[in-house]
């Protein structure tokens, strides 16, 4: 069986949730973020590079 490395992306929350739609707020719970300033390391697949771009005005990709 061949090993896989997983990639990962790490998103930091800038923006803040006050004033906007209830999805918005849902994708950033889904991304684990709720709060200015905390990160989230999650895998990289096509469903959360679509949560982070539907939040893209909110949060920021971190490069480590």
């Amino acid at each position: 069986m061949a090993k896989t490395e997983n990639k990962t992306v790490t998103v930091r929350q800038v923006g803040s949730p006050i004033r906007r739609k209830g999805d918005q707020r849902a994708t950033l719970v889904g991304l684990g973020l709720n709060q200015i300033g905390r990160e989230s390391t999650l895998e990289d697949t096509p469903s959360v590079r679509g949560m982070i771009a539907k939040v893209a005005h909110m949060v920021e990709v971190v490069e480590k």
